[in-house]
């Protein structure tokens, strides 16, 4: 367990500092990318086409491994249908996004920072998590 948990702060601190030197932390950039008929700002494109292409290419081979270098089994999502959870959810994210222009991982990177926006986003996006955990229970 104590090897996942270096793993995971290794990974997670390796996309912080990706997404920081990108400039992915400053949510103007973000606000820029959505803002198609205003000042786009066409970088976050190049960011998410990266993610895309490399996920793209190395999943399969990840997949061929018979199991994770650090887990028991692969934990992949057997859903297979679009649902009214699915889409209101990432209405809800989507909306939160283009209003704030933060996503957890950004945030969490200006957090680092201490980014002004990210000490109001952090407790808030931690307060919407308790009421999904809340809803979720029944």
């Amino acid at each position: 367990m104590k090897r996942l948990t270096l793993a995971a702060l290794a990974s997670g601190a390796l996309f912080g500092t990706g997404l920081a030197m990108s400039g992915m932390t400053d949510p103007r950039r973000v606000l820029g990318f959505l803002d198609l008929f205003g000042d786009f700002d066409p970088t976050l494109l190049f960011v998410l086409g990266g993610a895309v292409v490399t996920t793209a290419v190395s999943f399969r081979f990840v997949l061929r491994r018979g199991n994770p270098v650090l887990a028991d089994t692969f934990h992949l999502s057997n859903l297979r249908r679009i649902d009214r959870r699915l889409v209101t959810g990432a209405a809800i994210f989507g909306i939160g996004w283009g209003i704030a222009g933060y996503c957890p991982g950004p945030v969490l990177a200006g957090l680092g920072i201490a980014s002004r926006e990210a000490l109001w986003f952090v407790p808030a996006m931690l307060i919407g998590m308790l009421v999904h955990r809340i809803v979720n229970r029944s």
